[in-house]
């Protein structure tokens, strides 16, 4: 999930669409170039980069993220520019829940905690080994396991619940990350049991949500082969793909994704040396997978298995791709395998296939084909049944005309009778209207994340007071927030380009706020002791509301030992906030 609608936002939006609608860009590799619209010149300066969501002219110098493109063409404040960019996004803007912030670090913290747990216990306990036996067996091997975190999940009701209990998170909390589900009598218990556990993450490589998968044969028989925890703040399935954290470098690198179906199949060709591997975890893609992946490339290849014959999912997803502009090819499996299997029985065999892709329509019409006689009028029709729907969804009327003429040529059919029955068909999205994106919006900043803002703007002027930010303060910060300071403590200076990637669009969204603003250095330094004191003091609140509910939980089950540890505990930071 998004931190605030600045993020929703860019999300939402490409900065390519944006900035076409202002000025003529022309392509120029994987980036795009214009003559630049703020100053005078004859040969153009001024690029646009999909992949990093950037703009920057080198003869004036000016350059930013979408909100500062809007700000420079139109005139206008960062308020107007964001209220603008909201209403082209879909983006409500309104007022934040003090909670959702604090609420979101501790499921990050849960996440990371369970993660571990499972690690563990794959590594550590006799359960664990029969699973990671089982894995070896696939082929997969143990720096692979080690690399995505596999791990086991204990067959018992409730040990991962009290392991994170023991770490002082709530069951309510658990169950908030997906990880617990509620029993009789307010009971809890954990969502996976006996399985494999694979941990799904964000584009910053942190644990987000988990899938488990059966391997025993007896729970083969007994229980769905996997199952995944439903939509939490952080984790939601319509816009996550397993494995883009560490395969978005490689696409980018290679022009190219492919999609494979499940968690092994992304492993597999990992170890195989693709990289550029990412899995759709049997759902069908969606709008908002798309515009992230097209950031990075604009070719995906599909490496599973497609019945065209039916409306599956992947050919509606497939749709989606195809209106968005990708160009989509596809790798012919044998019938029945998928990448892992190809890979673990012979890896130069998953090579092969890649190295032998088609275009979708040269793969819809193979299909199409195979076991129909195109020579008897019931093949005909079934033949065309199948994929005069798909041709009518051709976005580029030369490609449509190639294809149709091709059919016309296969069934040995007039192409004008084909262009009628092509119009006779009514395609689903016509009846139903295109627009699948999910409607979301995102709440303003908390307490919190204002306060980080206002401590990033104040380094980033005078970045010599970041080591005013004492270490017990550090853990308080999100942890990109944590992450800029730390490096604002070693390099005394703000260099944006020296930052990560993933930190330099939320560097420079941040700074396009303080550029209006003019403090000097001893008052800079006095407002920022007072964000790191309220800062500190806000985690120390958020602390003492969690134990007091701890408290009355306790108080509940007339636990007097836990009680007492929990009042000391109370007390203490009662003392420490005063």
């Amino acid at each position: 999930m998004l931190n605030s609608p600045i993020e929703e936002i860019k999300n939402r939006l490409d900065i390519v669409d944006v900035i076409k609608s202002y000025i003529k860009l022309q392509k120029t590799g994987i980036n795009y170039r214009a003559i630049c619209p703020f100053h005078s010149e004859k040969s153009p300066s001024f690029f646009v980069s999909p992949s990093r969501q950037l703009w920057k002219c080198f003869g004036c110098g000016k350059g930013g993220d979408v909100f500062e493109f809007v700000k420079e063409v139109e005139g206008i404040e960062f308020g107007d520019a964001l209220r603008l960019l909201a209403a082209k996004a879909g983006v409500e803007l309104k007022k934040q829940n003090p909670q959702i912030i604090s609420q979101r670090q501790r499921l990050y913290e849960i996440c990371e905690l369970s993660c571990k747990f499972f690690e563990k216990q794959l590594w550590e306990s006799s359960a664990g080994k029969e699973a990671k036996d089982y894995l070896l067996s696939r082929k997969i091997s143990e720096d692979s396991l080690r690399k995505w975190r596999v791990g086991y999940s204990p067959d018992t009701w409730q040990g991962l619940s009290d392991f994170l209990s023991s770490s002082g998170y709530s069951n309510f909390e658990i169950e908030k990350a997906g990880l617990a589900l509620k029993g009789r009598r307010d009971s809890f218990y954990d969502r996976f049991r006996g399985r494999i556990i694979f941990p799904i993450y964000d584009l910053n490589s942190q644990p987000v949500g988990f899938g488990g998968r059966v391997f025993k044969e007896k729970d083969k028989k007994e229980s769905a082969k996997y199952v995944n925890i439903s939509n939490t703040l952080l984790y939601d399935k319509s816009r996550i793909l397993y494995g883009l954290d560490k395969a978005k470098v490689d696409i980018r690198k290679e022009d190219s994704c492919i999609l494979v179906e499940g968690y092994t199949d992304v492993i597999m060709a990992h170890q195989a040396g693709t990289q550029n591997v990412v899995a759709t975890s049997g759902t069908a893609l969606t709008p908002f997978q798309l515009k992230i992946l097209k950031r990075y490339t604009e070719n995906l290849v599909l490496g599973f298995d497609m019945d065209i014959a039916g409306e599956t999912a992947a050919k509606r997803g497939i749709d989606l791709a195809q209106k968005a502009g990708f160009n989509i090819k596809v790798i012919r499996l044998p019938e029945g395998k998928d990448a892992a299997e190809i890979i673990s029985k012979d890896p130069s065999l998953w090579q092969g296939a890649i190295n032998s892709t088609r275009s979708i329509y040269d793969f819809y019409f193979e299909s199409a084909f195979s076991g129909r006689d195109p020579k008897t009028l019931e093949g005909k029709k079934d033949i065309s049944k199948i994929l005069l729907p798909i041709l009518k969804k051709i976005p580029n009327e030369i490609e449509k005309s190639f294809w149709v003429q091709k059919l016309t040529s296969k069934l040995g059919v007039k192409e004008r009778d084909v262009l009628e029955e092509m119009k006779k068909i009514k395609l689903e999205e016509e009846a139903l209207g295109m627009e699948i994106e999910e409607e979301m919006s995102l709440p303003l900043r908390s307490r919190k994340e204002m306060l980080e803002r206002k401590i990033i703007i104040l380094l980033a002027k005078f970045p010599q007071d970041a080591d005013l930010a004492e270490e017990k303060i550090m853990p308080c910060f999100s942890p990109r927030i944590a992450e800029i300071i730390n490096i604002l403590k070693k390099e005394k200076a703000l260099n944006v380009e020296n930052f990560p990637s993933d930190l330099t669009d939320f560097l420079n969204c941040v700074l396009l706020e303080s550029e209006e603003e003019n403090i000097e250095k001893e008052d800079a330094s006095a407002e920022l002791r007072s964000c790191l004191r309220e800062i500190y003091c806000l985690e120390l609140k958020n602390k003492l509301d969690a134990i007091s509910q701890e408290i009355k939980w306790a108080e509940e089950e007339n636990d007097s030992g836990k009680i007492k540890e929990l009042t000391e505990k109370f007390n203490q930071l009662t003392k420490e906030l005063q």
